[in-house]
């Protein structure tokens, strides 16, 4: 059985020719898309009966699941969720690989995946990935402040 890890670098190969082919665009409308039908299902359930404690269900179990190094904070009365991803399997992967050239925006895919789900719930999600070149990213979420659109 082939891992889903190992399709890693033909992400990014799809990613590369989707921005040739269509631009920038094209790989926000096939991330939008993903993030439509794979993502918003089960982080939209999770919200919609936990609030942002189901961002912590979501993550914990998916993150899990992906044998990521990760911690996870959840400040209930401040309202913020936190992920400190130390290891991403998917960035590391790619850097284990020696793949010397990846989508060079290939860690924003998380970035809009999630936000885009999680925005029509009433959070907003917030990552760093300053230092996606060693495969760490900060993901952070809290509700949606008032007014904002």
């Amino acid at each position: 059985m082939i891992s889903c890890t190992e399709f890693i670098p033909l992400y990014s190969e799809l990613f590369k020719y989707l921005e040739k082919k269509q631009g920038f665009d094209g790989v926000m409308k096939y991330w939008i898309e993903i993030s439509n039908k794979y993502v918003e299902p089960r982080l939209g359930e999770e919200i919609k009966a936990n609030g942002l404690k189901g961002c912590w269900n979501y993550w914990n179990k998916s993150l899990n699941e992906e044998a990521c190094d990760f911690t996870m904070e959840y400040d209930e009365e401040k309202q913020i969720f936190q992920i400190v991803m130390r290891g991403c399997p998917s960035k590391g992967m790619l850097l284990k690989l020696g793949y010397t050239n990846p989508y060079e925006k290939y860690c924003k895919h998380c970035d809009v995946l999630y936000s885009h789900s999680a925005k029509k719930y009433g959070i907003d999600i917030t990552v760093d990935d300053s230092e996606c070149d060693k495969a760490k990213c900060i993901v952070t979420a809290k509700p949606t402040i008032k007014g904002d659109k």
